[in-house]
């Protein structure tokens, strides 16, 4: 059993993709917190809003790492969840003076909650999935060396 760059981007990977989860859990509760009209829109974009940019930051940082270790697969499937964080980022209310994704004034909409739940459902089970995958590439790259 050797520790090597691979088996290190696994082990990263793991403790961000932890803190990923909690972050899409959040947003999950956050979402139905409006739906159900327990808290205002204005506090909950205040809340959510500052978690938008570290999640993509931590997503793509251990994503480099798999690019380093030549994890090419593993890069591969976050790709297009890295490319959708990317043209959403971009994509935007261009009226936003701060940084996040949510708007108190259209989060309400219910195309727009529902698309948020919707999205934080599916990155969430990206996010699961991927723990996994990433635990058997963690051990699969400790044993294989």
């Amino acid at each position: 059993m050797a520790f090597n760059l691979a088996a290190f981007s696994y082990i990263i990977a793991l403790i961000a993709d932890a803190f990923l989860i909690f972050l899409a859990i959040f947003h999950v509760i956050a979402f139905d917190e409006l739906k159900t009209d327990y808290k205002n829109p204005i506090e909950q974009c205040r809340s959510l809003n500052p978690l938008v940019l570290p999640e993509y930051i931590l997503h793509i940082a251990f994503n480099i790492l798999f690019l380093f270790s030549g994890e090419f697969f593993s890069l591969c499937l976050n790709i297009p969840l890295i490319a959708y964080h990317i043209n959403r980022y971009l994509h935007r209310p261009s009226y936003m003076s701060e940084l996040g994704l949510y708007d108190a004034t259209t989060i309400m909409n219910a195309d727009v909650l529902g698309k948020c739940q919707r999205e934080g459902w599916i990155k969430l089970s990206f996010y699961l999935l991927s723990f996994f995958y990433y635990l058997y590439g963690m051990i699969y790259s400790l044993i294989s060396a």
